[in-house]
């Protein structure tokens, strides 16, 4: 699917939080072999040097791969930004960036705080924008940015972010801030979209799944694609990976409807503690 500058991003990535630097390699390798041309990372995930090391020796033209990376959220001054964008560019090992984003609006420290770091954000954002025009990164965005977070971005940027990528999944689709980037020409990647394996305790999820001859995974992510959102499922397992990418079915409107109103699911696990699950960390 194109970005709004008319760079194609495959509709399905792999995410790799969790996934640990000396694993990321093999995880990269076992995705693009399952067919996945989009890997997501993040300098928080402390996985770069992995990812960047499947992604050269995959096997796959570099060029036919999309690598995503994440500009710390507590990265909120210009030049700190610039030596960050230029620290991912040498730990992945890689020519250019296909898309960086701004991981947070906020430092997770801060992140239930009031401070809405705007001038850091537009600091950020300038680093950004002079690194795509560099040619270092070939699109840009933001990451758990709500409507404000961004209005303050877009009234400043000379490049609009490209992607918001949130947690959205089935019980938890916050249709408003959805609505919103799409009028703003926004692309939304849906990070956790099985809730972190939570979703598939959902009796009533399962029996749609069942319905359609599909796990709860897949329907998990092909809830998201018919909400055209990119959904970025998280596993390092080979066969989780293949899952995970056939989901080559449609669901009803009747179902969809259905599941936009299942009971919100508030626990998430081992992530439960992040705050964007509702935690705080200490």
């Amino acid at each position: 699917m194109p970005l709004l500058n008319g760079v194609e991003i495959p509709k399905l990535g792999l995410g790799t939080w969790f996934i640990r630097d000396e694993n990321a390699a093999q995880a990269v390798k076992d995705a693009v072999e399952m067919g996945y041309w989009h890997i997501d990372s993040a300098q928080a995930y402390q996985n770069e040097r992995g990812v960047g090391e499947g992604i050269r020796t995959c096997g796959v033209k570099r060029e036919e791969l999309f690598v995503t990376t994440k500009l710390a959220a507590e990265v909120k001054s210009y030049d700190k930004a610039v030596a960050s964008i230029n620290i991912s560019l040498k730990t992945l090992g890689l020519d250019y960036i296909d898309m960086m984003i701004i991981h947070s609006p906020k430092p997770w420290m801060e992140f239930h705080e009031n401070d809405s770091y705007s001038d850091g954000n537009r600091q950020a954002w300038k680093a950004l924008e002079e690194a795509y025009k560099a040619g270092k990164i070939r699109a840009i965005g933001v990451s758990n940015f709500q409507k404000a977070d961004i209005e303050n971005i877009l009234e400043v940027c000379t490049v609009k972010p490209m992607v918001n990528q949130i947690l959205a999944h089935i019980s938890n689709t916050p249709n408003g801030l959805i609505e919103y980037c799409k009028e703003n020409d926004v692309l939304v990647e849906a990070y956790s979209p099985i809730v972190h394996g939570e979703l598939m305790k959902n009796r009533e999820v399962k029996k749609i799944a069942k319905k359609y001859g599909a796990s709860v995974p897949q329907l998990g992510i092909r809830y998201c694609l018919e909400l055209d959102l990119l959904p970025l499922p998280k596993t390092a397992n080979p066969a989780h990976m293949k899952n995970n990418a056939d989901v080559d079915f449609v669901i009803s409107a009747e179902d969809m409807e259905f599941l936009k109103n299942v009971e919100q699911i508030e626990n998430y696990g081992e992530a439960s503690m992040f705050p964007v699950y509702g935690g705080k960390l200490k």
